[in-house]
């Protein structure tokens, strides 16, 4: 019995040291934290309603520009490939490229494009409510 325990033991012992040396592994890196907007605007508040999170990974090729446009909800983004213009109503311009995030904008008319040479990759959270838009054309 006594061998059994030790065994135990040790098992125990090596299963908690190995987890702990890969907690040592994990890395956090906060890649956007604001209540404004890319161009510096407050955030509205959240709309009444049932809550409604939609995830997108949007792809736009090379030389494509998107039709101008403007989002109802607050929606933040980090582009995982190549680079992308924003550009809004009034002529405001943001250049990202890869690893980038961005705190789009909101009620405000915008179109992105793509002057790069590859396919821009973007993956984009809204914080919208049920049965309404996330992006108005």
């Amino acid at each position: 019995m006594k061998k059994i325990i030790g065994i135990f033991c040790v098992t125990f012992f090596l299963f908690i040291t190995g987890c702990a040396n890969n907690l040592k592994n994990i890395s956090v890196e906060q890649l956007a934290k604001s209540s404004k907007s890319w161009d510096g605007e407050n955030l509205p508040g959240y709309p009444a309603g049932q809550p409604e999170v939609t995830i997108l990974r949007i792809k736009i090729p090379a030389g494509a520009e998107l039709e101008m446009h403007y989002h109802p909800v607050i929606n933040s983004g980090v582009l995982l490939a190549g680079e992308l213009t924003v550009i809004t109503e009034d002529n405001k311009t943001l250049h990202l490229k890869a690893g980038d995030s961005i705190v789009e904008l909101v009620n405000k008319k915008h179109y992105g494009k793509n002057e790069g040479s590859e396919t821009a990759e973007i993956i984009v959270f809204y914080a919208g409510i049920e049965n309404k838009p996330i992006t108005v054309k």
